[in-house]
């Protein structure tokens, strides 16, 4: 929205939506670990063509109208000592050195950025985990099996789903387990980042109906276009999914995998305290209003005539 409003073209707004929750770094490093090398590319790759294939789709059918601009917030990352607007780039940045730089990027990484996805990361591990131990092994298999039917359930379950891409990777796992073809967890991958009800709501109030339908016809179309092309290229290399998911914690010591498991649950404690306090916070009834006492001396000037200035 800040995008819209500073002036960028549905086309660019809405290449942005695709293609940024597929193309982070911890989107990326979490496929590699949990998924495949080849998912891992066929990822980034499929969400970039998505995204291009959308933002050109939309410029083109785009109906020129004018953009209220805003002004962006240049002010310093680091520790906001500069507005960024009254003072040379050039200037400003020599103010911090590079150890300030990097200690204020890696506050970032483990606070902020941590704090954003962490609810949602073992929210995805935990409703993989009950993916598999509660769904048979051969469930999809046998009912979807491989092709476009799996590809259209899981654009039907991924577009309304409120899901990260983080949270959205070991999910797309568990279902690989289970039989679900590496194309139609690709589908999944895309569409349930990339939509859900409550952002495709402000997006028919920001960039309009018709470009928020194309908006989402570009994904559907795209992500099972891709989805058929990952399945031909398992297929070709005779590549088993199920035997690849996870791989590359194999190269990892096992003391390493739990003192990495340690650190990321040490992180998550402040993040999840303080979801649960805010969400239990908001469900609390407002406390009543009780005005303030009344003496008798204030009860009598109150009800004496107003006689106007003295």
């Amino acid at each position: 929205m800040s995008l819209r409003k500073q002036g960028a073209s549905n086309g660019a707004t809405t290449a942005f939506l695709i293609a940024t929750p597929e193309s982070g770094v911890d989107s990326i490093s979490i496929t590699y670990a949990l998924l495949d090398p080849l998912m891992t590319v066929a990822r980034p790759l499929a969400a970039f063509f998505t995204a291009a294939v959308a933002g050109i789709s939309e410029n083109l059918l785009e109906r020129k109208k004018e953009v209220n601009r805003i002004t962006p917030d240049l002010s310093c990352p680091v520790d906001g000592c500069c507005s960024g607007d009254d003072c040379d780039p050039e200037i400003h940045s020599r103010h911090h050195s590079f150890l300030e730089k990097i200690k204020a990027g890696i506050g970032y990484a483990f606070g902020e950025l941590w704090e954003d996805i962490a609810k949602w990361f073992l929210f995805g591990l935990l409703l993989a985990g009950l993916i598999t131990v509660m769904i048979p092994d051969d469930v999809f298999s046998r009912y979807l099996g491989p092709g476009l039917p799996a590809m259209l359930l899981m654009l039907i379950v991924g577009i309304p789903l409120y899901i990260c891409a983080t949270a959205s990777t070991p999910i797309a796992a568990a279902l690989i387990l289970k039989g679900v073809s590496p194309g139609a967890a690709l589908v999944f991958l895309l569409a349930g980042p990339a939509t859900n009800m409550a952002s495709l709501t402000v997006l028919v109030g920001t960039l309009g109906r018709r470009a928020t339908a194309l908006y989402l016809a570009s994904i559907a179309v795209c992500s099972v276009l891709f989805g058929l092309i990952v399945d031909q290229i398992y297929t070709y290399w005779g590549i088993s999914a199920q035997a690849m998911v996870g791989q590359a914690s194999e190269v990892i010591p096992l003391w390493a995998q739990w003192t990495g498991a340690f650190f990321v649950m040490l992180l998550s404690i402040t993040p999840l305290y303080r979801a649960i306090a805010a969400r239990f916070k908001s469900k609390k009834p407002a406390a009543p209003i009780v005005p303030p006492p009344v003496n008798a001396e204030s009860e009598a000037l109150s009800a004496a005539p107003n006689c106007g200035p003295t």
